[in-house]
Order: structure tokens, then sequence, then C-alpha cells
């Protein structure tokens, strides 16, 4: 099955009362979305404990770490855990990996210097381990990277299946694309709210964007992307908030999917705001008509295209 081609996003996933995951997951699954998307952060589940919870509570989906950390657990450990939920759920899950962010790797005392090296180091240690594995990967479980700038994105290219880029607008799937080429996996995050008031709408967004605007690596992406100074104050631009949150009626939000798609993007993840999850669900049931999202069945033609 694979990833397919329109997915969602859920902070939530990783940390609610598991009888509400299983049953947004269940939800979700009706609705026809291809793939459930989670992170792994401080205060969240361990993310392989957390794909099989997910897993094990639904029948087709697929779930895909968006990410698994590297400095929670060693590489031998990561292959052999990836490797494990592959062979248990066939061609349902996705393993995305990343070296996520300063403040939360030094939290763990880990050296956050160099960490495209940490990652490379890391994949390679990945593949030896694999070699030694005992039970099969049929299919073969993707591995992502959490990748934003250029020089991690051509690692996504080399030495694994593709990227998954978090906290980026249809400007970067673009540069993204170029720097992957034709061939690997491309499946940016994509946050969105159904709310018309554009004062409440960017309300909401900017409570969503409080927290990653004081991380590094997105404003340094940002940056990269021709964002200044100006728009990372007093929680983000009108302009910064408008290209990272895709806001307004079913069709505004469906035209924004369609440009990730259209500018390169193989699968986007739909991120519902605000991030509750019965809230999510609803926005996610509104979308899906509009999306080419059809219960039992892949995604049809996005809004926009053909």
């Amino acid at each position: 099955m694979g990833i397919g081609r329109i997915g969602v996003w859920h902070p939530l996933f990783g940390r609610a009362p598991v009888l509400d995951i299983r049953r947004a997951a269940t939800e979700i699954e009706h609705l026809g979305y291809d793939t459930l998307w989670f992170g792994e952060a401080q205060g969240t589940r361990e993310a392989l404990g957390a794909a099989g919870i997910l897993l094990a509570a639904t029948n087709h989906i697929s779930v895909a770490t968006g990410i698994a950390n590297i400095w929670v657990r060693d590489a031998t450990a990561m292959a052999a855990g990836g490797r494990a939920l592959g062979e248990a759920y066939p061609g349902r899950f996705a393993l995305g990996i990343g070296v996520s962010h300063a403040p939360l790797v030094s939290q763990r005392g880990h050296d956050y210097t160099r960490p495209l090296a940490a990652m490379s180091a890391y994949l390679d240690a990945m593949d030896t381990a694999a070699r030694d594995l005992p039970f099969a990967d049929d299919p073969p479980t993707p591995r992502l990277l959490a990748a934003l700038r250029p020089r991690m994105l051509e690692l996504a290219r080399d030495k694994a299946d593709g990227a998954h880029p978090y906290f980026v607008p249809p400007e970067h799937t673009v540069l993204a694309r170029k720097t992957l080429g034709p061939g690997p996996i491309l499946a940016p995050e994509q946050a969105v709210v159904l709310e018309r008031d554009p004062a409440r709408a960017r309300e909401i967004a900017r409570e969503h964007m409080a927290g990653y605007l004081r991380l590094p690596n997105y404003v340094n992406n940002l940056r990269h992307l021709g964002y200044e100074d100006d728009d990372f104050v007093g929680g983000g631009s009108d302009r910064l908030v408008d290209a990272i949150v895709a806001w307004g009626d079913v069709e505004a939000v469906a035209r924004r999917i369609s440009a990730h798609l259209d500018a390169g993007a193989d699968h986007v993840a739909i991120q519902p705001l605000p991030s509750d999850l019965h809230g999510g669900v609803a926005q996610l049931a509104e979308l899906a008509p509009a999306l080419g999202v059809r219960p039992g069945g892949g995604p049809g033609p996005v809004l926009g295209e053909g």
C-alpha cells in the first residue's frame, strides 16, 4: 500500500489516552486517508511503541513516524524496531527519522554540533545492523529523513528513501524536489484550519507556530526561503503565518494541498488545528471530499487537478 497521497499528522497520536487514539485512528481510516503521522519529543510515547498502538488499532491505513528521534535509541534498535513493525504489518509502516533540535537533544546529554554527520553515520550503522537481522523486510519499509536544508535533503536522496519536511510552505517543496530528484519520496507536512475569519485563523495559527519559531532549524530554513527578521516578530508576520498554515474554507485549504502536490510532493500530511482529536477528525471529515479522499479507497484527484 505504501503511504499513499494524503495523510494526517497529529501530535496527540503520541500522547493522548490510548482509547482516544484508537477511536480517532479508526475514524480517520474510515474516512479514507492513507497514513497516520506523529512526532516524538519530550512528553510523548516512544515512537515505535506509539506506531504499534496505531497499527494494531486499524486495519489497512499506513502509519509513519514523523519523526523518530535518533538520539532516543541507537541505530541497531532503530533498525530492528522498524523492521519488526514492517514484518508485523507488511506495507503499512514507514520509518521517518530525524536529528531533532539542539535544545531538545542537549536535554538528553548529547552533542548536537554536527547533526548532518551524526545522521549520516547513524544511517550507515542502521544498514550494518539490518544485515544481521533474522527477519525479513518484504516489502521494504520506507526510510524517510526529516530534511529541510539542501545537505540533509541530499542525504535523504542518497541514503534513504526520501524526505518528510515539517513546517514548510509549498516554496520549500519546489526546492526539495529539485534536490531530491524524481525518484525519492517527498512527503511534507501542512498545518490547516477551517476558519474563514482572518483574525481568528491567524490567532490559531500563531498559537501553533509559537514553539517552532523558537527552534533554529525551522527559523534558519525559513530565512533560506527569503523570510526576514520582521517575519519572526510577534508570533510571525501575516505573510509567514499564511505560508505555514493553510486557512479559510474547504476550497482554500484544498488548494494549498494541491500546491504542494503540484510542486513535486508525492504525499501531503495534513495537520488539523487546533490540535484536539475530536475537532481534528471533524475538520478532516469536512475536507475529505475536496481532497478526493474516499472511504475504502485511495484518494482521487485533489481540487484543482485534472
